[in-house]
């Protein structure tokens, strides 16, 4: 019996698990859905403007975690926003067969989204609260390793098997047993980790609802009397300016007739360029960063060459938009380029976020603060980017998006860096 549970609480036991059920629904809601409602006639604008603000959940999380603590177990709301998550899914697969399906989905899909960024919440503290400081480095990779397997399987296989059920059953009937896919896909992963996921702490340390509004209260007090907050901000939220506005319309425009100056591809050949080219580019981005970030620290120097990584690639978009080639390895080249870009350049703004902003006497708190106002810098553009694209054309809008890369580079260089041993006072 002791070995069984020593077995259970292993961290290769439940982290996989874990972070495939994190990444999936996010990516479903990202890229997926978007996918999705362009084959069932949805306009670019109402796509990208819902499909973003959906994605508020994740910035404003962090103002229900103190709360979380008041109830049962970390484990309780990890399994079962899993389950729960996984039954939505399934109803917003029937809703895809009705006249207003677009408004009754988006309904569910943001009911999936405060199911998911609960889930994270829950799923962080399992972690943190589980592991030792040894461990919590050592599983990191695995973190990153298994959300990115998650972003295989929903942007890439999942809309592949889409695009292959639609030559065969119509759109909306393809779309409906995939979103049933993700239902079953979460369930299962929900009901596996009711049995494997350690406890993660019981509600102790908030007991009333007035004890977590002064924590939050002193969460958000102290993360604002943080050293160059306000520049801090600009940073974290002008960052991802560009990247907010074309990762949105990329898909709509991989889809879009080469009448209306999209590439014309088919949704199965969607799902191979970010199931493959993609991922790996990502993968190899990643890796390469945290390498090149942990030989030469953080610096000035080296946060411009991230910033140049994150923002450049995407002329590779604007060049696909200008001679709208036919081959598909060479769109699946400029996808890698900018994948690559997208996965060193994104270590910047993580690295910054926990080197300059987390440290303090609410860590992970001040991260998810930052981390939620991280997202909004990509939601507000997101939002908006479909209007911009339908007004300007594809070709034009990512040249715009060439130009948008500019508050990204003045952000990056003029935002104030905390020396080494101003970090090592303020977590003391």
């Amino acid at each position: 019996m002791k070995n069984i549970q020593q077995l259970q609480r292993h961290p290769a036991t439940w982290i996989p698990t874990t972070w495939v059920a994190m990444g999936l629904p996010f990516v479903a809601l990202a890229t997926a859905s978007a996918i999705m409602y362009k084959n069932m006639g949805i306009s670019d604008s109402s796509i990208a403007f819902w499909t973003s603000l959906i994605m508020l959940p994740w910035t404003i999380k962090p103002l229900w975690g103190p709360f979380l603590e008041m109830f049962k177990t970390k484990k309780f709301f990890v399994y079962t926003t899993q389950i729960f998550t996984g039954c939505v899914f399934g109803l917003l697969a029937i809703s895809l067969q009705l006249n207003h399906f677009f408004a009754v989905s988006i309904g569910l899909l943001t009911i999936i989204a405060f199911s998911g960024a609960t889930h994270d919440i829950a799923a962080d503290g399992v972690y943190l609260n589980e592991l030792t400081l040894k461990q919590q480095a050592q599983y990191v990779g695995w973190q990153g390793a298994f959300y990115n397997i998650a972003k295989v399987l929903s942007g890439g296989v999942l809309v592949y098997f889409a695009g292959e059920l639609e030559k065969k059953v119509g759109i909306t009937n393809a779309w409906m047993y995939v979103m049933f896919l993700y239902g079953i896909i979460m369930i299962i992963l929900g009901i596996y980790n009711s049995k494997m996921l350690p406890t993660g702490g019981a509600a102790k340390n908030v007991q009333t609802v007035g004890e977590g509004m002064n924590t939050l209260k002193d969460v958000l007090v102290t993360f604002f009397q943080k050293k160059n907050i306000v520049l801090s901000l600009y940073f974290i939220v002008l960052y991802r300016f560009a990247e907010g506005q074309a990762i949105k319309i990329t898909p709509l425009f991989f889809k879009a007739a080469r009448t209306e100056g999209g590439l014309g591809l088919s949704t199965s050949q969607i799902g191979i360029l970010y199931g493959v080219f993609g991922s790996i580019a990502f993968v190899l981005g990643s890796i390469i960063a945290g390498y090149f970030t942990a030989k030469f620290g953080l610096t000035r120097k080296t946060l411009m060459v991230l910033c140049t990584f994150f923002n450049v690639p995407f002329a590779a978009y604007a060049f696909l938009a200008i001679y709208l080639p036919q081959n598909v390895n060479i769109i699946g080249a400029a996808v890698a380029i900018e994948y690559f870009g997208y996965g060193f350049g994104f270590v910047g703004l993580i690295l910054f976020i926990m080197k300059q902003i987390a440290p303090g006497k609410y860590k992970m708190a001040h991260y998810a603060i930052a981390g939620g106002l991280m997202n909004l810098g990509f939601m507000f553009p997101s939002m908006v980017s479909g209007f911009v694209s339908e007004y300007l054309g594809y070709k034009d809008f990512f040249i715009w998006v060439l130009v948008a890369t500019i508050p990204a580079f003045l952000v990056s260089w003029y935002v104030p860096l905390n020396s080494v041993e101003e970090e090592i006072i303020i977590e003391k």
